[in-house]
């Protein structure tokens, strides 16, 4: 059974996704999570009280809606375009993150969210 996460910030209120890996399943143990977000380009991220190392799947090249673990951050991290080292329309993270999961409605939304903002995570 896959399981699911529920994110709000601000007006925004969605679901996503986790794959079955190592990752998903170390930040569903840790819900629920609350934290002040980083706007960098078109990807919020912020830090959450998980250490894991990097995974054999990490990459820095990622799809619109796509969740990402930053190892070298501590990080969640949610893609929905381009950031400042992107080619072109790519979303790209700074450096390799592990991939988790997706988020199922339109990730484009999170373009409203505003650096600082308050993130929620839970189990859905």
């Amino acid at each position: 059974m896959t399981q699911k996460i529920h994110i709000s910030v601000g007006l925004i209120s969605t679901h996503a996704s986790l794959q079955d890996n190592e990752t998903a399943h170390a930040i569903y143990d840790a819900l629920p999570i609350e934290s002040k977000v980083n706007r960098w380009g078109e990807e919020i991220y912020f830090s959450i009280p998980v250490q894991l190392p990097e995974s054999e799947d990490a990459r820095e090249v990622m799809e619109v809606g796509e969740l990402g673990y930053w190892p070298a951050g501590s990080a969640f991290c949610i893609f929905f375009g381009p950031t400042p080292v992107s080619h072109g329309n790519e979303p790209r993270a700074y450096s390799n993150v592990n991939p988790f999961g997706q988020i199922e409605e339109d990730a484009t939304q999170f373009s409203e969210v505003k650096d600082g903002e308050r993130i929620k995570i839970q189990q859905a």
